[in-house]
């Protein structure tokens, strides 16, 4: 049984095999519009399918709406342009900053914090909940006592205008309370006040016949961040024009243009907020530095006032005055490095002592001075690294690896800053040292003048050096104070935020496009593989194809459009029929196999039960008795006997008893209701039939039976299955072999060779029996020609002028059936 099995899938995948390979030369284009037809039954429900799984799903899928916002960056300090002044916060590559910090969640999570997102409040349906966002017909007040409650689910049910009924459910535990509207009500994990704002919304709503149930979740901002961030896109539209284009989905169209419309405004502050925080910082430190030299320069000038009072020293002697100029001029650098190294000690006291370094600070200090150049750069290294912290901690944990790895290189940098600013500060102090010298050395030639004019030159330069320190701080103070306020934006919105009311997704074509085209690949696909697995014989093309010899093929028997009635004959009821018509070509034909007078054995068999033998063997009976021959029809088939069906008669005695010489002849021949045309049923069904039908009694009672019959038909057993048949085959003078369109496998065509070649049956014929004519309707011939070397052939339903009683020829092919 095993080896059977393997040896039927061996052969079933040889026959895969062949089809594919000669599926480029040899596609029959009509045997696959007719595979395609057949199959319409289920071709229909797929793409039926497809359409309600493609309604179901733009049903159920919520539908996600776009909006954009195109913005051009021009930020500017209008009053270092009107005064003319310098810029410590002006950068030249805006664009490149202004698309990262729009991109940035530092900036997303300040534009989330300023709109009413707090709350969500939803309207849940059968399947899809809405959110209401700002149409919420009521509006909740929450004081949080457990942070567990954000996110969850708490419904609210409206009894009338005054009672509700809040629940949520938590831990597994429902909570619920009955309490009034605009009234504070303790729950174990918050405290709530519910106002209403348009109750008729709610109350047309419940009088739905799906009702809606309320709901809303207390949000967390940075679960917000996470959710939302996703959905937002910021990139570069124009470069030469430092456009950008700033785009939100969300499932609520007001809502996604709230954001970009936030965003957008959130930009324009954000900025500018930083830079006025770096010039305030700046400022402090110069207010600091400015009370104590106001202190000096206040104590220097009661001095000096006091000295010329007690001494009435003179200011204008001319050794006095070149000296002082020379001294004034090498104080006047030695200020100025110490004000770099003021500077320089300010931006190293901010790096160690703080934690969060700001670099814009850094920056704005350094703004103008001589290190501005060596160190700008690490600054600006360092204010990347400690960006991209900053983004990367909205991912990752403060302890993961990556940002072990980013602090590693933010050390590195800060060092190197450190370093550099060290390196800086000890050439600053040799250069004020060279100074200090060359100032001593002209206060040593102060010794030759007397020692009053010395002490009031000294005092006087003390006066001078505060002086001069003073109104360069004041100096610097103004100008970071006039950069400070003149910090606005220029930012023009090209196009603004817009609320959509088409979504962007789903795409209702699209999607009803995808699913019919998919569904229609399918089929085409099941088409191809019934194409391709097609064993069946479908026309006298595919059995000459396959015969490897010169068997005569007889003709075909089209396949009849009404119900066969149980008595299978046909011939007589309808004898200007298509199948009539195709009976008596056969008739005709069988003359080019043997012409020669006396009485005729027809042996008709196939391979399986199921082919049509039977209903071949009554009907040509019936068409040969039609043209005046004595016929007569005899059943071999004793294991599954049919003629005395087709005739409705009994089968008390026939043939089995007949060759066991139970019954006579006589009394066994039945008359049906032709004249000329008798039959033999098979009797009993006999333990033995092989052996009675080889035996000495049946080539007796042949024998008898040609001097009474023209024509003797033999309805064998099919020789597939059992032998029986193959001795009547052998015998008769015009063996046939039946087989059945779109139901015998093209391998039995292997077995009528066999008969041919090893059982020396060279008058075997062949009918193709059961052949759907319609099929040439679609540019599949069936195939003609009898092998006998005349060229004949027909062709049904086109040059007879037969057809079925009470129907008429088609001649047009409907719409649908194209």
């Amino acid at each position: 049984m095993l080896q059977e099995d393997i040896s039927k899938t061996n052969d079933s995948f040889e026959r895969y095999k062949e089809r594919i390979t000669n599926f480029s030369g040899e596609f029959e284009l009509g045997l696959f519009l007719y595979i395609a037809r057949k199959s319409i039954v289920w071709i229909i429900p797929i793409l039926s399918m497809a359409a309600l799984s493609a309604f179901l799903y733009l049903r159920y899928t919520p539908p996600v709406f776009e909006s954009h916002s195109t913005l051009q960056i021009q930020t500017s300090n209008q009053a270092t342009t009107l005064l003319n002044v310098s810029d410590f916060g002006e950068n030249d590559n805006i664009l490149s900053e202004g698309v990262e910090l729009l991109r940035s969640k530092v900036l997303f999570k300040r534009v989330l914090s300023n709109l009413p997102l707090e709350y969500s409040y939803f309207a849940e349906g059968t399947v899809l909940a809405n959110e209401k966002y700002t149409s919420s017909p009521y509006t909740v007040e929450v004081k949080i006592k457990s942070p567990k409650i954000k996110g969850m689910k708490i419904y609210v049910d409206f009894i009338n205008t005054h009672q509700i009924t809040t629940s949520y459910e938590i831990d597994g535990n429902q909570i619920s309370k009955d309490h009034e509207v605009n009234q504070w009500i303790p729950f174990p994990d918050f405290d709530i006040k519910i106002k209403i704002k348009n109750f008729n919304e709610i109350e047309a709503q419940q009088n739905l016949v799906k009702k809606q149930s309320y709901y809303f979740t207390i949000n967390d901002i940075d679960a917000l961040v996470e959710e939302y961030y996703p959905r937002l896109d910021v990139r570069i539209l124009n470069p030469s024009a430092n456009t950008i284009l700033i785009t939100f989905k969300d499932l609520n169209p007001q809502k996604a243009a709230d954001i970009v419309s936030m965003i957008t405004h959130e930009y324009n502050g954000f900025e500018i907020e930083r830079k006025s925080q770096s010039s305030g910082s700046i400022i402090d430190f110069i207010n600091e530095q400015l009370d104590i030299v106001y202190e000096k320069l206040k104590i220097s000038e009661t001095s000096i006032q006091n000295f010329k009072k007690n001494y009435s020293i003179g200011e204008n002697t001319t050794l006095l005055a070149a000296n002082t100029s020379r001294q004034n001029s090498l104080e006047d650098k030695i200020i100025a490095l110490e004000l770099e190294e003021n500077i320089l000690t300010k931006i190293e006291t901010n790096i160690n002592n703080s934690k969060n370094i700001d670099t814009y600070s850094l920056l704005a200090m350094l703004a103008g001075s001589t290190s501005e150049s060596a160190i700008s750069g690490s600054i600006n290294a360092l204010q990347k690294l400690l960006l991209q912290k900053e983004e990367m901690l909205y991912n990752v944990t403060p302890n993961s690896e990556a940002t072990k790895a980013i602090d590693y290189q933010i050390n590195i940098q800060t060092k190197l800053l450190k370093e550099s600013i060290k390196s800086i500060k000890n050439n600053i102090q040799t250069r004020r040292e060279d100074l200090v010298t060359k100032t001593n050395e002209i206060n040593n030639k102060f010794h030759e003048l007397p020692e009053n004019a010395i002490e009031f030159n000294r005092l006087q330069r003390i006066f001078t050096l505060n002086e001069k320190y003073y109104y360069l701080l004041v100096e610097r103070k103004t100008e970071y104070s006039i950069s400070k306020a003149g910090f606005v934006s220029q930012n023009v919105i090209l196009e603004k935020a817009s609320v959509s009311d088409i979504p962007i997704s789903p795409n209702r074509n699209f999607i009803y496009l995808a699913y019919l085209l998919s569904a229609t690949l399918l089929s085409i696909a099941l088409i191809l593989i019934r194409y391709l697995s097609h064993n069946q014989i479908n026309s006298l093309n595919d059995i000459s194809k396959k015969l490897n010899s010169s068997i005569s093929i007889l003709g075909i028997v089209p396949k009849s459009k009404q119900d066969i009635p149980s008595s299978q004959l046909l011939v007589d009821k309808n004898p200007k029929s298509i199948i009539a018509e195709s009976f008596r070509s056969i008739r005709t034909n069988l003359q080019f196999i043997s012409n020669e007078s006396g009485s005729k054995i027809i042996a008709i068999t196939s391979t399986i039960s199921g082919e049509g033998k039977t209903f071949v063997a009554i009907n040509l009976a019936g068409i040969i008795a039609f043209s005046g021959k004595k016929v007569v029809l005899i059943d071999l088939d004793m294991r599954r006997p049919k003629i005395h069906i087709g005739f409705k008669a009994d089968n008390i005695k026939g043939m089995s008893t007949l060759l066991i010489n139970k019954d006579s002849l006589d009394s066994c021949i039945q008359h049906s209701g032709l004249e000329n045309l008798h039959f033999i049923t098979a009797g009993p069904i006999p333990p033995n039939p092989s052996e009675l039908v080889i035996s000495k009694r049946m080539d007796d009672l042949l024998i008898e039976l040609k001097t009474i019959y023209d024509i003797i038909i033999i309805d064998n057993p099919p020789v597939g299955l059992v032998s029986d048949g193959i001795t009547m085959i052998q015998k008769a003078d015009f063996p046939i072999y039946i087989f059945r369109s779109d139901y015998s496998k093209r391998d039995f065509i292997h077995n009528a060779d066999r008969l041919y070649n090893e059982a020396n049956i060279k008058k075997l014929s062949i009918i193709l029996n059961g052949v759907d004519i319609e099929r040439k309707q679609y540019g599949y011939s069936y195939g003609y020609g009898y092998g006998y070397g005349y060229g004949s052939g027909y062709g049904y339903g086109s040059g007879y002028g037969y057809y079925d009683e009470g129907t008429k020829p088609k001649r047009k092919i409907s719409f649908f059936k194209k």
